[in-house]
């Protein structure tokens, strides 16, 4: 059998393309906001203010302007020794 990789090739993306436009909306996952201030050290999702440029970067422990992704809605009911998370940066 001869097979062109070209056409191998745009037969699958055309593929994936199908599967990704029929996948619900709601396969996306829940809804989810930034909590500042739960974050341990190094454990941030995204930039944690000045000095910082993305994942990873907190300096310490529950970093008032680190976060992370929660779930809609719950952030500030997460307890931390530093207090409760917040849904803006924290001094």
């Amino acid at each position: 059998m001869n097979t062109n990789p070209l056409a191998a090739s745009l037969a699958a993306t055309v593929a994936l393309g199908l599967v990704a436009a029929a996948t619900p909306a709601n396969a996306a996952g829940p809804a989810m906001e930034k909590c500042y201030g739960i974050a341990k050290a190094g454990k941030n999702d995204c930039k944690a203010g000045e000095g910082t440029s993305c994942a990873g970067t907190a300096h310490k422990d529950y970093q008032g302007n680190a976060w992370k992704l929660v779930k809609a809605g719950t952030c500030t009911a997460i307890k931390t020794p530093k207090g409760m998370g917040s849904l803006t940066p924290k001094p």
